[in-house]
């Protein structure tokens, strides 16, 4: 089975901790955002908003306020040249969430969108790290995110550092996670798909 130009972005696709210098340029911006604002999302309410931090000054702002203490695993994001906050707008989601029974779906939305924008990075020969470990009140408080505006991620993106390897991404078979019509019932095929993880 041949890898179309699609499947081969998303196998080679890796999170990225550690970037060099140069900074992530306007015209990348545009465009990674843009494949975000693109994704569907449940009854097209396209909840997600932007907030793309490249003053070096509010990025080590931002890393202070909510990347330390418990969540200092994530500091490494203060040294990329750009840190997208993905946000949800909340207010119009409640008008909305009338005729909706999950009201959570925009989290989902934003999932799809913020998908959209590390695949579009990675196609551009940029590297991004999700990042949902971190003190959302404190990066709302720093974004001046209006009180109904929720962050539910940061995307640090950037180029990445000369000495950085790609790495061996170690993914369960998808005969241990596809099924044919009822849990547990093999699905035909799914075994030899294993063999284009390598």
């Amino acid at each position: 089975m041949s890898t179309s130009p699609f499947l081969g972005l998303v196998r080679s696709r890796t999170s990225l901790r550690r970037y060099d210098d140069r900074p992530v340029s306007d015209v990348d911006i545009l465009s990674i955002v843009e494949a975000a604002r693109l994704a569907p999302s449940a009854e097209n309410a396209q909840p997600w908003r932007f907030v793309a931090v490249v003053d070096p000054e509010v990025r080590s702002a931002l890393a202070k306020a909510c990347l330390g203490g418990i969540f200092r695993r994530t500091r490494f994001a203060a040294h990329a040249p750009l840190i997208i906050a993905l946000c949800a707008e909340r207010a119009m989601i409640v008008e909305l969430g009338k005729a909706m029974k999950d009201k959570a779906m925009y989290r989902i939305d934003c999932g799809i969108a913020g998908e959209h924008l590390v695949l579009r990075a990675a196609e551009l020969g940029l590297g991004t790290c999700w990042i949902g470990w971190f003190n959302r009140r404190a990066a709302r408080r720093v974004l001046r995110a209006p009180f109904h505006v929720e962050v539910v991620s940061l995307i640090a993106v950037g180029h990445p550092a000369a000495d950085v390897r790609p790495r061996q991404r170690v993914r369960r078979p998808l005969a241990a996670m596809l099924w044919r019509d009822a849990w547990g019932t093999e699905f035909p095929g799914a075994e030899v798909q294993e063999g284009l993880e390598k």
